[in-house]
């Protein structure tokens, strides 16, 4: 058994107005494939078929105010009620509070006891690895839990080998960035950059996160740009990354055997959904859990509670 753990930041359940909510808008033919072809919106009830369960999940957790990145990460990665633990949501980064419960319970930490692998396959820059290293940088809630279960950061090489990911999935972001690097600057070479990264299709990401996911028994991806557009984005950069996001699925379920394991989709809080606010929302996020044993991991998830002791009961029984 081996589980895909899929995290998209800030991706609610929100209303029918393509005007605002891209999931509205979008052609998702992929996602909508396990939700008997309904756009995944605020009225969408539990749905279950034979190879997977939708459940729309309470990121609010009895906590007043908006939901934020710190403490949903942190519920999602120990299985405690973390806002209710400090008494209020807070993000985006984790406070000394919300660093300790992560530090403790982390169920990657769980899972490196119990003898099981884990690796988070997204790239990061050199210099940003460093600046985490020095304490200059403060990981997110994600990221501390699977550091302190000893996994480690994946660098542009990494990227440039095949062995992760960019956050944007195709490599496009990364020689983007590095193109206006250049352009801006010939000074400030010391931030590596890699205008050679290569471009490659959503399906072709899907593919290869289906490979790499077959090397540990637990494996994280953050995509943080869908958060990022539902503070930042337009409506046309919104539906371009969700199509995109679609056919990485699509790529992925092309190389996922569901005897082997699990694809688990979910989120921490709402905000792309709404782009008219450019907030965070209170509206319950999506979890898709897909495999053969998804019934049995889905049993009794409500809320982001529900994710760490399904993690434990399927890797560590």
């Amino acid at each position: 058994m081996r589980i895909l753990f899929l995290f998209l930041d800030g991706v609610g359940l929100g209303d029918d107005d393509p005007s605002t909510n891209p999931f509205a808008a979008a052609d998702l033919p992929t996602l909508t494939r396990f939700t008997q072809g309904r756009r995944w919106l605020r009225d969408l009830p539990v749905i279950e078929s034979r190879r997977a369960v939708f459940i729309p999940t309470d990121a609010c957790l009895g906590v007043a105010g908006k939901p934020q990145s710190a403490t949903g990460q942190a519920t999602i990665m120990t299985g405690i009620n973390v806002p209710m633990a400090i008494g209020r949501h807070y993000g985006p980064k984790p406070n000394p509070e919300i660093a300790e419960i992560v530090t403790r319970q982390s169920v990657v930490r769980v899972l490196a006891e119990c003898g099981r692998s884990a690796a988070l396959l997204n790239a990061y820059p050199s210099q940003y690895i460093a600046s985490l290293g020095l304490g200059r940088r403060l990981p997110s809630s994600n990221q501390l839990a699977l550091q302190v279960g000893g996994v480690g950061f994946r660098d542009g090489q990494a990227l440039l080998d095949g062995r992760a990911l960019s956050a944007d999935f195709t490599g496009e972001m990364w020689r983007l960035h590095a193109a206006r690097h250049d352009a801006a600057s010939k000074v400030r070479r010391a931030r590596p950059l890699h205008p050679d990264t290569p471009i490659i299709t959503p399906e072709e990401a899907g593919r290869l996160l289906g490979r790499l996911a077959r090397e540990q028994d637990f494996t994280f991806f953050d995509t943080w740009l869908t958060d990022y557009l539902g503070h930042r984005g337009t409506m046309a950069q919104a539906i371009r990354l969700l199509q995109a996001i679609d056919r990485v699925m699509a790529g992925l379920l092309e190389a996922w055997d569901d005897s082997e394991g699990l694809i688990v989709l979910t989120s921490d809080h709402g905000n792309l959904e709404a782009l008219g606010e450019r907030g965070h929302t209170r509206n319950p996020v999506p979890t898709l859990v897909i495999g053969d044993a998804s019934h049995e991991f889905a049993h009794a998830l409500t809320d982001l509670t529900g994710f760490a002791p399904a993690i434990r009961r399927m890797l560590c029984a």
